[in-house]
């Protein structure tokens, strides 16, 4: 079972302000009155101080989570080496506007996301063909086209804006017919202790430095892995996924990109769908038999 904790957040928050709001409009001048005339202090019921206590903690991590900064953990390969398995980031959570908790609602559009951000986002679904209709599943192999969409959060990076052309071919990207530049820094380096690494030793995978492009003439250099001796992912365009990305859509991509189920699975990933950018490392826990925490990555800024 997938929880929102948004949503449980926003559930507190309404309840705690109800329970205290409704006591003090209806029964605490009583209760106080009552109190005075017996020359006691006036006790609130348990479930009345719960509220009250905990009403504004709640209200300000809400609003924090919400609008400021959320922490998110990082629980595949699928964007190595950039972020790791056991990575604690935090997600800029104004960056492309502010949403409504839980909803996800746009009200305050302060930006749009960039070619080469890295960014958090739900999960919209694979995509299936129902009677001649292209519908969002849950099931990969769309043998069940009605299966629901889990409630996840995801985390890759931007390939394509709304109207860009966007072509894949094993390791050759090309975005509005122009490739993409990638010089290989070397074989990957990792701990042979860590299902993902071990992985990634064992399949030969190198260590490339992308070059991406923005809109505004500069670049987005950073390191991706390849390892095709793995896994070959589906080249873009294909049956699913145009080579011209829609409008209010984003194509998105995982650095390690022979095991990153992405845009190249699913489609693009809606503009509805964002929760922020990626852009700080604050913890890094490696597990007890890899060396618990890995204090290098701690306060490493993403890009």
């Amino acid at each position: 079972m997938d929880f929102d904790f948004s949503a449980i957040l926003l559930g507190l928050t309404v309840l705690f302000g109800v329970v205290w709001g409704l006591d003090r409009l209806l029964f605490y001048k009583k209760r106080k009155a009552k109190a005075d005339a017996a020359g006691q202090d006036v006790q609130d019921p348990v479930p009345v101080d719960w509220a009250r206590s905990l009403f504004p903690v709640v209200l300000v991590v809400l609003l924090l989570r919400s609008f400021v900064a959320e922490p998110f953990r990082i629980p595949s390969g699928s964007m190595m080496p950039t972020l790791d398995v056991g990575d604690f980031i935090l997600v800029n959570k104004f960056a492309y506007g502010l949403r409504m908790p839980a909803f996800n609602n746009k009200f305050l559009s302060l930006g749009e996301p960039k070619r080469g951000d890295v960014v958090v986002f739900r999960f919209p679904g694979y995509l299936c063909e129902v009677n001649g209709k292209t519908v969002r599943s849950g099931d990969q192999s769309c043998a069940d086209p009605q299966a629901p969409v889990q409630s996840q959060n995801w985390i890759k990076r931007v390939i394509g804006l709304p109207g860009d052309r966007i072509e894949m071919h094993g390791d050759q990207l090309l975005i509005n017919g122009l490739p993409v530049a990638a010089d290989e820094v070397g074989p990957y380096v990792g701990n042979p202790k860590r299902d993902e690494s071990r992985l990634m030793l064992e399949m030969g995978a190198t260590v490339w430095n992308e070059h991406l492009p923005r809109e505004d003439g500069s670049v987005v250099n950073h390191l991706t892995a390849r390892m095709p001796a793995y896994n070959r992912p589906p080249p873009i365009p294909n049956e699913r996924v145009p080579s011209v990305v829609p409008q209010g859509c984003y194509l998105v991509m995982g650095d390690n990109r022979y095991n990153s189920t992405d845009s190249r699975w699913w489609g693009c990933m809606p503009e509805q769908n964002l929760a922020g950018k990626a852009f700080l490392i604050w913890l890094s826990w490696k597990g007890m038999d890899a060396g618990w925490v890995d204090f290098s990555r701690i306060g490493r800024v993403i890009h």
